[in-house]
């Protein structure tokens, strides 16, 4: 049930098509590495944001658990100075259809990076790492930049393992996407942000609301909370018009 944040700038053509995360052992000094000793706690169903050239453009979905494994030979030249032994996770990976640049939303983003092995700065720019972990409300902030797509990733996600947090469902995706789109409009001053923040969230207690006296929605009889949308019965703009 965990997120992960992996920097695939040297070897991401070999990774992502070989559908695998690769990382030495150790540092080339012999030293233990935090970054690399994160791929032994990775497991089915784990979600990977994958960074290449300052943006996200690729999402994986963890398929198994981590192996000893000596160094592709697909690398070539890349990594010349890794230990050829190291830790192998196998990964499926998803192409974005509208990859995202994290520096463009450090609004949403920056409050949610973990104090120590942060994978960004506050600034938006990358640290040197490999595979850090991702804390919860960053991965929101993150499927709702994604947007729609990460529905179907999350999915793939749950019926590879254990998944994710299951209260990262496609309401929160939504939720976080809208926020992070109001926060990052230049043309809202802090003010109004903060409007439309609070009235957004006022949502959330109608829908509770709603669903306290509606156990299934009266047009497809659905059940699942995942997929019953309060703004469907009253667009949450409406609400507060």
């Amino acid at each position: 049930m965990k997120y992960w944040w992996v920097n695939q700038n040297q070897t991401a053509k070999q990774e992502v098509s070989g559908g695998y995360m690769w990382s030495p052992k150790r540092n080339t000094n012999g030293a233990r590495n935090a970054f690399y000793e994160n791929m032994r706690e990775c497991a089915p169903g784990d979600v990977v944001f994958s960074y290449v050239d300052t943006r996200i453009s690729t999402v994986g979905v963890v398929t198994s658990f981590c192996e000893e494994s000596p160094k592709p030979d697909e690398f070539g030249a890349a990594g010349d100075r890794w230990d050829a032994d190291g830790w192998r996770v196998n990964v499926n990976y998803h192409s974005l259809v509208t990859p995202i640049k994290p520096a463009e939303h450090m609004t949403a983003i920056s409050p949610t990076l973990p104090e120590k092995y942060s994978p960004l700065r506050q600034d938006g720019q990358g640290n040197q790492v490999y595979l850090a972990r991702v804390p919860d409300a960053m991965a929101k902030v993150l499927l709702g930049l994604i947007g729609s797509q990460a529905t179907s990733i999350l999915n793939l996600a749950n019926s590879a393992g254990t998944g994710p947090d299951p209260t990262v469902s496609l309401r929160d995706i939504r939720n976080e996407s809208a926020e992070a789109a109001i926060k990052s409009d230049a043309t809202l001053s802090d003010t109004e942000k903060q409007s439309l923040v609070k009235s957004r969230r006022g949502q959330g207690v109608f829908r509770e609301r709603v669903a306290a006296i509606e156990p299934r929605c009266r047009v497809t009889g659905v059940t699942n909370m995942t997929y019953r949308v309060a703004s469907h019965i009253k667009p949450w703009e409406q609400m507060h018009a």
